[in-house]
């Protein structure tokens, strides 16, 4: 038999109503997890024509698509609307209760209108619903209930599937929430591959963020023009040490006679060649030959990706062999990039 020291046998009575708790904090966690996961399993076996329908409205209207919900359904509402904004859908929210107040001159005749409600019988959405009704603005709604008044003013209709909320009192609006977010992007999505929605159409909504940083190219950041350190084969040494000190990015391109990238100077090419002789040089007698470079549309990560492998400061963006452009590292850092 084993033998307990007095410490351990402390400690294992300490621990124990510790784990104890934590397996039920787990345990409770996959069970709310789980019963969501299998609501949208429902969800999305039960999607029909109505979703296509749905689609054709958003997709038909020459205006912006306006969300609306009250409580957990106004939060998730503003959310769908930031998708569908952020993936080509111009959308806003409006609350129903401001717009009771005059906020209903938000919504165009050239919007449509998507309603949220669990019940479907949201008081406070009951002026937006008649708004869209009286001018005859597209109207969808999102509940849980066939019947409900919201679902039969609706022009389509998304009724989720039955499913219990995750909340043990069943009153916390929790699986039926997640089924609205999820649909919101759903149609949100769909949209956007309809609409053949790329990455750069993402990056100009996303300037600032992470994302569309992410999604730089170096011709964002590239010295191109003048700014561009570049010489001739035959220039000399003398000349290409003036422009890499005015350029300040510690290389200059070597170009032919034809304008191609023919090879690449670098501020220790020069270190390794120091000599007396080395004023009479020309480029080509120390240049690197098929210098490290990169395309136009490579994203600036790739950039700090390559040179960070090479061990190198600067790559010259080219096309066709012509150098477009350079960057440097530093640029890539400025951008974000890391």
């Amino acid at each position: 038999m084993t033998s307990l020291t007095a410490s351990s046998l402390a400690s294992s009575l300490i621990d124990r109503p510790a784990d104890a708790a934590a397996d039920r904090d787990i345990a409770s966690a996959r069970r709310v997890l789980r019963m969501e996961a299998e609501a949208l399993t429902a969800l999305a076996d039960g999607l029909d024509g109505a979703f296509v329908r749905a689609l054709d409205r958003l997709a038909g209207i020459a205006g912006r698509v306006v969300v609306s919900g009250m409580g957990k359904s106004g939060h998730v509402a503003r959310k769908i609307a930031a998708t569908l904004a952020s993936t080509g859908t111009p959308a806003f929210f409006v609350h129903p209760g401001e717009a009771s107040h005059g906020d209903l001159g938000m919504i165009a005749r050239q919007d449509a209108v998507i309603a949220l409600s669990n019940s479907g019988e949201t008081h406070e959405l009951s002026d937006i619903v008649a708004y869209t009704r009286r001018f005859d603005i597209p109207l969808i709604g999102i509940t849980r209930r066939a019947g409900s008044s919201l679902a039969e003013q609706s022009d389509v209709a998304l009724v989720l599937p039955p499913a219990p909320e995750a909340c043990p009192l069943g009153l916390a609006p929790t699986t039926s929430s997640t089924m609205m977010l999820a649909l919101g992007d759903a149609l949100a999505v769909a949209l956007l591959e309809r609409r053949g929605f790329t990455a750069a159409d993402f990056k100009q909504f996303h300037p600032g963020g992470q994302l569309g940083r992410a999604l730089l190219k170096v011709t964002d950041v590239m010295h191109k023009g003048d700014d561009m350190p570049l010489c001739a084969l035959d220039t000399p040494l003398s000349t290409v040490i003036f422009e890499m000190t005015a350029k300040r990015l510690g290389c200059v391109g070597v170009l032919d006679a034809a304008g191609a990238l023919a090879g690449v100077i670098t501020d220790g090419d020069l270190r390794r060649h120091l000599t007396p002789e080395l004023w009479a040089e020309r480029a080509d007698s120390i240049m690197s030959p098929r210098p490290k470079t990169i395309r136009p549309k490579a994203l600036v990560e790739e950039a700090l990706r390559e040179m960070n492998a090479k061990q190198i400061t600067s790559l010259f963006v080219v096309e066709a062999d012509r150098p477009l452009g350079v960057v440097h590292i530093h640029d890539c850092l400025r951008a974000g990039a890391a």
